[in-house]
């Protein structure tokens, strides 16, 4: 999974895998009523960084890992505006 060390590769891996989580539960929330106001799976979707980041970390991918970081706070802040200021 972690062949080459870069920042790009690590933000695309921190932006791809929230983003499809991000759509899953998305879907989920429009379809059953039960998840209507759960507001802890969009920060489930943002954690999911926190796993892959761990990878990274594992193997010595220093920048892979600074990227999957920072795109952790960039999916935090999309995740702020969209509960704090659009909901």
């Amino acid at each position: 999974m972690f062949k080459n060390d870069s920042v790009w590769l690590g933000m695309l891996y921190g932006l791809g895998l929230p983003s499809l989580a991000f759509l899953i539960v998305d879907y989920l929330k429009n379809n059953i009523e039960i998840l209507k106001k759960a507001d802890l799976l969009y920060i489930g979707c943002v954690a999911l960084n926190f796993i892959i980041f761990n990878q990274a970390s594992k193997h010595y991918k220093e920048r892979t890992a600074r990227g999957i970081l920072a795109s952790t706070f960039i999916c935090a802040l999309i995740f702020a505006y969209y509960k704090f200021l659009v909901s």
